[in-house]
């Protein structure tokens, strides 16, 4: 079995050097880039399974390299930031990252990021396929369909539309949901998920301000609602 390559981009010389040292001696393969546009070379070259990227760089700022590699892949991506402003992570999930360090940040966190992220993206048992009349879903080829147009996800989208659907009907809290995708110790970041779900209601819902698939239960969390099946019989026809 092949080892996990990592893309770490930072445009610091010693947070490559530190990273690339530690996350080698615990069996990661590591490939180094020093600016956004490096980075997308790398990813069209040689694309690896995760993303290191340094939010604040010269040039093309992490947010847009972010928003850039999202595009071609669904390889995982944590930010690295010495933010820690709400609006800056939000900025970071808005644009497709998965998750989100703030520097200086402790080895073993970092390294427990990456094993959560990892665990999240590989495949797995999903709930059986889902389809209406507009929306159809096949969890175990991910692939998402509206209106007959071939719909592409973010991970974190695809994880949160995973659990709603596996649990159709019933509301999930906020901590469950933030939980179940982002991991364990997280549970009060209803901002993160907020962003997801209005992403994710642009992308499936025909009116995203009325949605009437993924549904808001108010201070509770969220429920997806399958469609109302008629069971009305149909009109005796006269004469």
């Amino acid at each position: 079995m092949s080892a996990v390559s990592i893309l770490v981009v930072d445009d610091e010389p010693q947070i490559r050097r530190v990273l690339r040292s530690t996350l080698s001696t615990h069996g990661y393969e590591i490939v180094e880039a020093k600016t956004g546009e490096e980075a997308l070379e790398w990813m069209r070259k040689e694309p690896p399974d995760l993303v290191l990227l340094d939010m604040n760089m010269p040039g093309m700022g992490g947010v847009e390299a972010c928003r850039e590699i999202r595009r071609a892949s669904d390889a995982p991506i944590i930010m690295l930031t010495v933010r820690s402003a709400e609006r800056d992570k939000v900025a970071a999930l808005d644009a497709g990252a998965d998750d989100y360090v703030v520097k200086p940040f402790g080895i073993e966190e970092l390294l427990a990021r990456i094993r959560a992220a990892l665990r999240r993206y590989s495949p797995g048992d999903g709930p059986p396929p889902f389809a209406s009349k507009d929306l159809s879903i096949d969890f175990e080829a991910r692939q998402v369909t509206v209106r007959d147009r071939s719909v592409h996800l973010t991970p974190k989208e695809y994880e949160v539309l995973r659990h709603l659907v596996a649990n159709q009907g019933k509301p999930l809290t906020h901590r469950r949901l933030l939980q179940a995708v982002w991991g364990p110790d997280y549970g009060e970041e209803t901002e993160s998920l907020r962003v997801v779900i209005n992403q994710l209601r642009k992308k499936l819902e025909a009116d995203p301000a009325h949605p009437k698939y993924i549904v808001t239960e108010p201070w509770v969390g969220y429920r997806f609602r399958p469609p109302r099946i008629s069971t009305a019989k149909p009109a005796a026809r006269k004469g």
